[in-house]
């Protein structure tokens, strides 16, 4: 029986995860239970249990006196004489218990609380899982939609993908792989609630680490992330070493590295841009693919009135305000973007700005040669 109950608790914790002292600390836990529900008490009820070989002794201490009152807790003098003849009243008698004995209700009851506890280790193992996985990524099985929502399977756990934190026109089918962002794990009851995300801008800042070895090893820095989800991305980098380049890190050769995160986001459009300390150049570069001629930036207001040429206006502000939409948000500032011929109708900007922007061109070129000189 012993040996069988330890290849019994070696297999448990090679499945389940589930160490085998917890385990023997339930086994014992159990037979005082029983014991509670045998004797109606189990406070003088003592369990031995070698944990090699998972041999145990069950017994209850009884104390020696002359009349006995409570039989659970006492023995009479003459019969703790019968076993050993040197006790004497008040000394404390150990009576070995036959498990075997026990009801059939206290023996069901003694199971269950097994059970039980081998339940709740098993959905605490999972639950520190995938807590440790809490804001990174995962890949799951698509198994079947519920409603509206998607149930994925993560290996051990299932999560549901609600309507929310899933991509407008991504549509999954069965058996089909997909990278989700790990938002929360709750622990319930009835095990870990895990709440995924499709369109969470975390989830494409980790897709980056792990497609690209320089953001992965800290080389390359992901700075900050707007996206909206299904359409657009941008991605603000910057290189800890001079000698990498941190938009060609991300893209990768032929742009293999972003193309495969594109795949992986169902075709959603990734601008990647160069971080910069000064706000002014940050928001230039925020704004691309369109041509800024001018940033006014204020740091403390968090605000920036930036100017384009005409023919760059509506390149700047995007299809229904989308490219300066995330370029405010890659930012924090808010952006007021104006045309060139808005900007000179208002003053901000001389009609010959131009040739004044030429002419201090050649100045600080001139400058330059002759330092170089």
């Amino acid at each position: 029986m012993n040996t069988e109950l330890l290849e019994a608790l070696t297999i448990l914790e090679k499945e389940k995860e589930i160490s085998k002292e917890t385990l023997l600390d339930a086994i014992e836990n159990s037979l005082i239970n029983a014991c509670k529900n045998h004797f109606g008490k189990a406070d003088n009820i003592k369990v031995i249990m070698n944990r090699e070989t998972c041999e145990y002794s069950l017994y209850a201490e009884k104390t020696v006196v002359e009349e006995v009152e409570d039989p659970v807790m006492e023995i009479s003098l003459a019969e703790a004489k019968m076993k050993d003849a040197n006790f004497e009243l008040g000394d404390i008698v150990q009576i070995p218990v036959e498990s075997k004995s026990f009801g059939r209700i206290a023996t069901q009851n003694a199971k269950n609380l097994i059970l039980q506890k081998i339940r709740e280790e098993e959905r605490k193992v999972v639950y520190d899982q995938y807590f440790e996985k809490e804001k990174d990524i995962v890949t799951g099985v698509v198994q079947r939609y519920v409603g509206k929502n998607v149930s994925i399977n993560l290996g051990k756990a299932d999560a549901m993908l609600t309507e929310n934190e899933q991509v407008k026109g991504e549509v999954f089918k069965p058996t089909e792989r997909i990278k989700l962002y790990v938002v929360e794990v709750k622990n319930t009851t009835k095990g870990p609630k895990i709440l995924v995300s499709r369109t969470h801008p975390e989830l494409v800042k980790r897709l980056f680490e792990s497609e690209v070895t320089e953001v992965r090893d800290g080389i390359v820095e992901i700075k900050s992330v707007s996206r909206e989800a299904g359409s657009r991305t941008k991605i603000a980098v910057w290189s800890n070493d001079p000698d990498v380049d941190p938009v060609g890190a991300c893209v990768g050769m032929n742009g293999a590295r972003v193309n495969a995160i594109v795949s992986e986001l169902r075709g959603e459009k990734i601008d990647i841009i160069n971080w910069d300390e000064n706000p002014a150049y940050l928001i230039e570069n925020a704004l691309s693919p369109a041509k800024v001629i001018s940033v006014a930036a204020d740091p403390d207001d968090k605000t920036a009135s930036v100017i384009v040429p005409d023919y760059q206006l509506s390149l700047a502000i995007g299809k229904e305000g989308q490219n300066a939409r995330l370029a405010a948000r890659l930012t924090g500032y808010k952006i007021d973007i104006k045309s060139e011929t808005q900007a000179i109708e208002s003053g901000e900007l001389p009609a010959n700005w131009m040739e004044l922007a030429e002419a201090m061109e050649e100045e600080y070129a001139g400058e330059y040669e002759e330092d170089y000189i």
